[in-house]
């Protein structure tokens, strides 16, 4: 009968005085956005240091194993990965096209210094080949991972422009079997190739990282890497 009365009384009373006299409840917590990993910098020979050291398998690979080129960084562009690390490579930028055609341009390829005007003959290569990620750790991964690895943008060493030619050359291979030809980007090769394997939470196998090791104690003992892990 109470609750009744109290009901009514306040059914009575006019609605801004009645919203006032209901209990407040306390609202949720702001989700705060996950921070940013923490890029960690050391020397090459600290980071090779890092590296776990496993036995290599290729059981199961296949190119379709990483979903590559997906539509990019910006999905509203037309662009897919490999057009939008040539627009943000190009030594002087390319006209964009219907369908994100690249005409005009030029680009340095990376791993042999070549000066190139032509997008259709330059190709977009993974620092880390697919076969030697999947050989090192990504045949455990999910889909979404290994696409995400053959799509990155957020570390600017994971993808590089560079001539068909010297992509084909370098294919899957590790440092203990192909080097760029000039000595002059070994050193940046070296590092950036660790740098991509600690992003990645890769592996390394005896004789790769004992070719690691002759650059990080040698020639490229000053050499700083930089790298932010991916969860």
């Amino acid at each position: 009968m109470v609750i009744k009365n109290l009901k009514r009384g306040l059914s009575a009373l006019p609605l801004s005085l009645s919203l006032a006299l209901v209990p407040l409840l306390p609202l949720p917590a702001a989700q705060a956005a996950p921070a940013a990993p923490v890029a960690e910098v050391t020397t090459l020979a600290d980071a090779v240091g890092l590296l776990k050291v496993t036995e290599e398998n290729r059981a199961g690979y296949t190119t379709s194993s990483f979903r590559h080129w997906n539509a990019g960084e910006d999905t509203t562009d037309g662009c897919d990965t490999r057009a939008e690390v040539l627009l943000a490579e190009a030594v002087v930028a390319p006209t964009v096209g219907p369908g994100c055609k690249l005409t005009g341009g030029s680009w340095t390829s990376y791993f042999d210094g070549q000066e190139v005007t032509d997008a259709g003959s330059l190709e977009v290569a993974h620092m880390v080949a697919l076969g030697e990620a999947w050989d090192s750790g990504a045949s455990a991964w999910t889909e979404g991972r290994r696409e995400a690895y053959a799509n990155d943008q957020a570390a600017d060493v994971s993808l590089a422009t560079v001539t068909a030619r010297i992509n084909r050359q370098k294919a899957d291979k590790d440092p203990a079997d192909w080097m760029p030809p000039s000595p002059a980007v070994q050193c940046r090769y070296t590092g950036e190739w660790v740098s991509t394997k600690l992003r990645w939470q890769l592996t390394a196998d005896d004789r790769e990282l004992e070719a690691l090791k002759v650059y990080a104690e040698g020639p490229c003992e000053d050499t700083v890497v930089r790298y932010a892990p991916v969860a």
